[in-house]
């Protein structure tokens, strides 16, 4: 029996491994950070045997209560990713497995892998539509890739699509396929008409360093990219830096950061209703954009989510916020679980790449219902 996570994205420390019914891991920190809840590892063992695999040490991971209900991600072909009943009782998650093969793998979520991501920016950029441009580079030396999906032209609206701030929450890059998809496919009507009103500035992967470490939060030196909107740097956030920079260059009317959230099993938005600027035109752009959403689709809803900023007290170091202020407009981040969608739920699958992917077509028609208010 062995345990590896030798790979891109590979993160588990194993404390013991003799037995195949009493297998104990641990979650590696993200590097220079308190942060840790990400995991993804192979286990190589005999098929057709139970094994039983705990979790420890989790009441102090990033997020205790995402693992209350949430069930273990598992693939055989890196294809399909099913899940895994698992039970926590506070401080270890323990799910029980008899393998079909003799190799499998584990994941909290279904991973997106840099290799991927090169081919959905290659794809894209194969697209007359399309462009593809590199805005800098990481502290690890990867690409700060950015799609330009449109012709500019005076009088078009600047929608801008960021994603994986937060690396390990890979189903925003999946949400973005699903973007990408869309807007290329010239035989769609939405798709059409959006290129027609807008052009899309589309960031799919902010955070590559910390994918590729396998981290859930942080850059390759451990800064939560989501606080650094307000005085980014070349030194500690060059991801941010370069995106920022490109931004207040190219304008910007409408703005929605992709996300994952480990503990709500919903899919939901976040506003800036705390922002100085929030006025009763960005609530007029935010409440008309969440009802096209409701309509197009049963997979959103706006109940469950986020307690809203009070007035004024906005954070402004984050995306979302600092966007919302600086160019006075609708600024959203958009939230997806690691778990199930309770509203839609899915016993095999639960939240999926899938899923992500159908969400990211269906919120360009909500984009569609709202760009000519902008």
């Amino acid at each position: 029996m062995k345990i590896f996570s030798n790979f891109e994205s590979g993160n588990i420390n194993v404390v013991s491994a003799e037995r195949a019914d009493d297998i104990q891991l641990t979650i590696p920190n993200d590097n220079q950070s308190e942060f840790y809840q990400w995991f993804h590892f192979r286990l190589e063992s005999e098929p057709q045997k139970s094994h039983t695999i705990k979790l420890l040490n989790l009441a102090k991971s990033a997020y205790p209560e995402g693992w209350q209900g949430y069930d273990v991600v598992a693939s055989y072909d890196r294809e399909e990713w099913f899940r895994i009943p698992a039970d926590f009782d506070g401080d270890t998650l323990t799910f029980d497995i008899i393998p079909e093969f003799g190799s499998i793998y584990f994941a909290y979520f279904a991973p997106y892998s840099y290799d991927r991501h090169q081919d959905l920016l290659h794809l894209a950029q194969s697209s007359h539509l399309c462009r593809l441009d590199t805005l800098g580079h990481t502290l690890d030396n990867n690409d700060m890739s950015l799609l330009t999906i449109g012709t500019p032209d005076e009088g078009k609206k600047k929608v801008w699509l960021i994603a994986r701030q937060h690396p390990g929450e890979t189903m925003a890059e999946w949400f973005m396929e699903g973007v990408v998809q869309r807007l290329l496919d010239e035989t769609d009507t939405v798709a059409r008409a959006l290129l027609s009103k807008a052009v899309f500035y589309v960031v799919p992967n902010m955070n590559p360093d910390g994918g590729i470490r396998g981290h859930l939060r942080c850059n390759a030196i451990g800064v939560n990219l989501n606080r650094e909107w307000a005085t980014p740097s070349v030194e500690r956030s060059p991801e941010v830096f370069y995106v920022r920079e490109k931004m207040l260059k190219t304008g910007l009317d409408m703005f929605l950061d992709i996300h994952g959230d480990e503990a709500i099993p919903y899919n939901f938005v976040a506003g800036s209703e705390g922002i100085p600027s929030y006025n009763d035109h960005i609530e007029g752009l935010e409440n008309k954009f969440k009802q096209a959403l409701l309509t197009i689709t049963p997979e959103f809803q706006d109940e469950h989510g986020y307690d809203k900023d009070k007035p004024g007290e906005a954070n402004l170091t984050v995306g979302s916020n600092w966007v919302g202020e600086q160019f006075k407009t609708l600024s959203y981040t958009v939230e997806m679980p690691f778990k199930d969608h309770n509203a839609q739920p899915d016993s095999l699958y639960g939240w999926s790449p899938e899923r992500s992917v159908a969400f990211g077509h269906d919120t360009l028609s909500a984009v569609l219902a709202v760009v000519d208010d902008l």
